[in-house]
């Protein structure tokens, strides 16, 4: 008999990511950067992973719809430098009006976060 998985989202705000699970074990993640916006806070998402197991199911797809409905929902912009992020935004033309353009200060903010 198959098992079923319990899959869930939840936000980590400590490590700056959103975290999908399979259980208890985290199978993927969408990390974010938050950043002070000039017309208010911004979540810079950058990288978005799910384990190689769990691949080819639509997982990060929903990982990444509740990441930034979570998001949206607290009134914070969604900035999409993640190609992914990207990717998946094209495909929801609702998400991507509400999504803020890729600044230089964005990209600045990044590498900035890497030292």
């Amino acid at each position: 008999m198959e098992q079923q998985s319990t899959l869930a989202v939840r936000s980590a705000p400590e490590r700056r990511r959103y975290e999908l699970l399979d259980g208890d074990t985290v199978i993927g993640k969408a990390h974010y950067l938050p950043y002070d916006g000039v017309q208010g806070p911004e979540r810079i998402f950058y990288h978005t992973t799910v384990s190689e197991d769990h691949a080819g199911q639509g997982l990060a797809a929903r990982l990444v719809q509740d990441a930034l409905d979570d998001t949206l929902d607290a009134g914070i912009a969604v900035v999409p430098v993640c190609p992914y992020v990207k990717l998946w935004l094209r495909k929801h033309p609702d998400y991507q009006e509400r999504a803020s353009a890729v600044r230089p200060e964005h990209l600045a903010a990044l590498e900035n976060a890497k030292r």
